[in-house]
Parts: structure tokens; sequence; C-alpha cells
């Protein structure tokens, strides 16, 4: 006997596309800027608890390890904006073609990148 039960899309036949890739990797750097934001309390309360704490903080932070994970939460919170503005447009009811969210997902991913790059230059001032 043969089941004709429709199969349910597993993920070695799903396709991907651009807006399940911007949805999965919103919720991952929402969990990034969550460890990020504690980061920064933490680093913050250091401040209170003496100049020696700090200093470790600063030189780890000036390593190419610390400046890596900056540059790494900087694009986290940047797709994180821009993937919230792209969703308050379509929560207002505007960019449900498929076209539509190819484009603004792929908006979100590249501006994402160049952003973090322009902020990366300021940075180093060079801009």
């Amino acid at each position: 006997m043969e089941n004709k039960e429709p199969l349910s899309p597993h993920i070695q036949i799903y396709r991907w596309h651009i807006s399940s890739l911007v949805s999965i990797s919103h919720r991952i750097t929402g969990v990034i800027n969550i460890v990020a934001i504690t980061f920064i309390c933490l680093w913050a309360s250091l401040l209170l608890l003496g100049e020696s704490n700090y200093e470790t903080i600063d030189f780890f932070l000036n390593s190419s390890a610390g400046k890596f994970i900056i540059l790494g939460f900087t694009w986290s919170f940047l797709f994180q904006i821009l993937s919230e503005i792209r969703h308050l447009f379509m929560d207002l009811g505007y960019g449900f073609e498929l076209q539509t969210t190819k484009i603004t997902g792929l908006l979100v991913i590249f501006g994402s990148l160049i952003l973090t790059i322009i902020f990366y230059l300021i940075g180093k001032n060079f801009i």
C-alpha cells in the first residue's frame, strides 16, 4: 500500500531562500546581541572595581582577537537594525512580494556588511 500523504519540507529537500537566511540570521544575531550587551555591562561594571581590571579588558580589546570580536558585534548590531527596519515595513503591510523580499533581504545582508566596513574605517580614522 502506497502512502500518498505529502512530505513535509526537510532540510535535505528544502531550497534555501534569502528570506529564510535573513530570518534565521536575525534570530542568531539577536542572541549574539544579548551576549554583547552583557559583556558591555560587565566591562562597564569593571570600571567601578579599579583601574587594573579596566586595563585587563582594555588589553584584550586592543588585541587581534578583541578587535575581531568587536567587529563581529558591530556587524551583528547593524544586521539586527536593518532586519528590524525590514520587519517594520512588513508589519505596515509593505514588501511581501517575492521580488521585494529578495531585494530587501539582500539589502539587509550587504547593507550590514558595508556599514560594518564604514564603521571600521571611521574607527581607524580613514574617513
